[in-house]
């Protein structure tokens, strides 16, 4: 049975930001089906540079998954999207180029739903770019927090375990793990200082 639409498609951007381990992915995917369940034509996506898990899915640390695209960069992923698609997710939004925040603009102005999710603050603390940028532009933002693996608490950074200046790191469980406020120490990554 095909959906008719009475009223064209207005777009908009839906963001799900968080710490690694918080559900971000979990929750784009959880969204994601139910568009399905409603019979929409939806498109996902995700950074070449992401092959932790699968190269054709998007798999969440809970082992959940749906089926994706690589793309190199936001302008290769608009050119992807096809006229009849009415929703778009992707994920690990901080490992595309700073054009997402337009590329997301131009999908949602051509009536899609764009759903993005990613990191919001890098394994130092600050924002990782382009998230903030798309968090200043989109509609609805869900912020997800994990559990501190120190002591409990809500988790909101990103606690990066080897030492590496490289800004993007791609790893999980043993690379990373979720901290609080008050356990977060960006300096464990940084590499020791030469003589």
């Amino acid at each position: 049975m095909e959906v008719v639409r009475k009223q064209p498609q207005h777009g908009w951007i839906e963001v799900i930001t968080g710490s690694m381990f918080s559900g971000k992915s979990e929750e784009l995917i959880r969204r994601l089906r139910r568009v399905q369940i409603a019979r929409q034509r939806v498109q996902v996506f995700k950074p070449i540079v992401d092959d932790r898990f699968s190269d054709s899915h998007i798999v969440s640390h809970s082992a959940m998954r749906i089926p994706s695209e690589n793309v190199r960069n936001s302008d290769q992923l608009v050119e992807q999207v096809a006229d009849e698609t009415e929703v778009v997710g992707i994920d690990e939004g901080q490992f595309f180029d700073l054009n997402l925040p337009a590329a997301c603009n131009t999908l949602a102005d051509r009536g899609k739903r764009v759903i993005v999710a990613g990191l919001d603050q890098d394994y130092l603390g600050r924002p990782f770019e382009p998230m903030p940028q798309l968090l200043a532009i989109a509609e609805y933002i869900t912020k997800t927090l994990a559990i501190c693996m120190v002591c409990g608490d809500p988790a909101n950074h990103t606690q990066r375990l080897v030492q590496s200046s490289d800004r993007v790191l791609v790893g999980a469980s043993g690379l990373y793990e979720a901290r609080c406020r008050h356990c977060f120490d960006p300096t464990l990554a940084a590499p020791p200082e030469r003589d």
